[in-house]
Order: structure tokens, then C-alpha cells, then sequence
């Protein structure tokens, strides 16, 4: 919960910026590793016979990966919108670059918000477990 709200706030401030941050994606991919580990761990207790009395809990369990993998495809995509059908190759430098970094800014903004979003759903899913709060 926390590595993906991080990362939220993070790309958000850098999109909000316009400064693309290494650091960011760092911090994302951290987010999604912990993720992954959380729902092997809660499959693993189901499995054990550990549930839960809130069936809500497993939707918002696993609904973060369904957020992830949607943001992920809408990331690929975000080249393809910017560019369309300009030949890149045939763009100055400058051009080159200034395409690079809406890209980028895209790709964050994308990103930012999916991590934010399972940041809630990791909550939710605390507060349904009995968990948290």
C-alpha cells in the first residue's frame, strides 16, 4: 500500500512538473513486486483455509492486478498516440526529444494514477480483512 502510494504521489508531482524521474519508475516497478508477493501470500492463505468473512475483500485483493495490467497496456499505447503517423526518424533532434519526453510525461501520468487507485484497493482490502482501521 504504501510503495504504491509513493510511487502515485511521486509520478504525480513529476507529471505535474513536467520532469520525467528514473527514480519514479524505480519506485513503481518496487510497487507492483510487492503487489505480486501480497496476492501469492493471500493465495497461499486461502489455500491454507484461511478466508475471510468478507467476500469484498477478495475483489479488492485482486483487483490491483487488473488495474496494473490495463495501466500497462494504456502505457504501451501512449507512443503510438503521440507519435500517430509522423516518422520519427525523419525529426530533428529537438523534435525527437520533445516527442521522447510527452511520452514520457504520458506514460507517467498513466502509471501514476493506476498506482494511486491500488493504493485505495490496498486499503479497502485492509479494512475488509479487519485488518486495518
Amino acid at each position: 500500500m504504501a510503495l504504491n502510494l509513493a510511487a502515485g504521489v511521486w509520478g504525480a508531482v513529476a507529471w505535474a512538473r513536467r520532469q520525467p524521474s528514473l527514480q519514479f519508475w524505480y519506485l513503481l516497478r518496487a510497487a507492483q513486486g510487492a503487489l505480486i508477493v501480497q496476492v501469492v501470500l493471500g493465495a497461499l492463505l486461502l489455500i491454507s483455509g484461511r478466508e475471510t468473512d468478507d467476500g469484498l475483500h477478495y475483489l479488492y485483493g485482486t483487483l490491483p492486478l487488473l488495474v496494473n495490467m490495463f495501466a500497462e497496456g494504456m502505457r504501451v499505447g501512449a507512443a503510438e498516440r503521440e507519435v500517430g503517423d509522423v516518422d520519427f526518424e525523419s525529426l530533428s533532434p529537438g523534435e525527437q526529444r520533445g516527442v521522447a519526453l510527452r511520452i514520457v510525461r504520458r506514460e507517467m501520468g498513466v502509471m501514476s494514477v493506476a498506482a494511486l487507485i491500488v493504493a485505495a484497493l490496498a486499503v479497502r482490502a485492509g479494512q475488509t480483512s479487519g485488518h486495518l482501521f
